[in-house]
């Protein structure tokens, strides 16, 4: 038996219960794991709050990423003992997820744990900071360099923001970051934020083609706030779309796009392959600052994930939620 945060929607409604489970009911996989860390993120908050349809199996497990260590594979790139890091593949949404003691796991979804980090601090950056990396890749491959101008990044008190901000001010950029919360704007700065703006500045319907700011984008917002950051940004600029916390509309024009050559890049964690997966772990573990990670973590037992998933979803979290395991 092992415990895990299980989720089950039937006639008498939906549950989110920490409960037992019997190892014999794990999907087939051919790496078995024991996770020792988890982590909250936004999806995470949906399905556990059954906010929107996330889960398309029940009942589920919760838990979309997982760090821990191999206990027996009959897969060739791993063996006990391996520490391993999980990110997406559809865990929690299809598959049993890892907010849970056991996973049964298949080995091509897995990366090797980075010397850099311990399980715990993989989980601090999670999908959240593994989905800024690939942000920050998708603005280097366009050629946007820091000499480029100011980088905006929205939501940025959440967990894709404030590692963006991290990662963003460690290598060199002009970061500007977009949020709500007022009181906040000490612990953005702290991250490495040049300057902090409202979010409302860019939240509300605005023109098809605004003055032009920012040289790159890192939105994690959506809506209108993606379609004024596309319209604000420079001939020639790039914005990196991976999330929709405003909404998952887009009301915008194509005028920045065919009058100002902007690029939008959309970011993709979950079905990543496992290449761009590797890199983008190889550069966190290089150009994330551990000391500045370790601001945005707030660490929870798999007790309380419920609870921190409404807060979550309620906007009283920063930064990233760890959850042992």
């Amino acid at each position: 038996m092992f415990k895990a945060l299980q989720l089950q929607k039937t006639d008498a409604g939906f549950a989110a219960t920490l409960c037992d489970l019997d190892e014999s009911a794990l999907p087939p996989g051919d790496v078995q794991a024991r996770v020792a860390y988890s982590t909250l993120n936004y999806k995470d908050g949906l399905a556990i709050t059954n906010k929107a349809p996330v889960v398309r199996q029940w009942p589920m497990v919760a838990g979309i990423d997982g760090a821990g260590t191999v206990l027996s594979s009959s897969h060739p790139d791993w063996k006990a003992g391996d520490q391993f890091i999980h990110n997406g593949w559809g865990l929690g949404e299809t598959r049993w997820g890892l907010m849970a003691e056991r996973a049964s796991l298949q080995g091509d979804w897995l990366v090797k744990l980075p010397a850099a980090f311990s399980a715990r601090q993989a989980m601090a950056i999670g999908t959240a900071g593994y989905t800024a990396m690939l942000c920050v890749l998708a603005l280097e491959q366009h050629a946007v360099t820091p000499d480029k101008g100011q980088i905006l990044v929205t939501g940025a008190t959440g967990g894709v923001g404030s590692t963006a901000v991290a990662l963003l001010s460690q290598l060199g950029y002009t970061v500007v970051a977009a949020t709500g919360k007022a009181s906040e704007a000490a612990y953005l700065q702290q991250l490495g934020a040049s300057s902090v703006i409202d979010r409302a500045s860019l939240a509300a319907p605005g023109k098809p083609l605004q003055k032009e700011r920012w040289a790159g984008v890192v939105d994690a917002v959506g809506s209108h706030t993606l379609a004024n950051a596309c319209a604000q940004t420079l001939y020639g600029g790039v914005v990196a779309a991976c999330g929709l916390a405003q909404g998952a509309d887009f009301p915008a024009t194509v005028m920045p796009f065919i009058l100002r050559n902007v690029t939008l890049a959309g970011v993709d964690s979950v079905m990543a392959p496992l290449a761009r997966r590797q890199l983008a772990w190889q550069r966190l573990a290089r150009d994330l600052d551990p000391a500045k990670l370790e601001t945005m973590v707030q660490e929870v037992p798999l007790t309380q994930a419920v609870e921190m998933a409404a807060a979550l979803m309620a906007g009283q979290v920063r930064g990233r939620i760890v959850v042992k395991i």
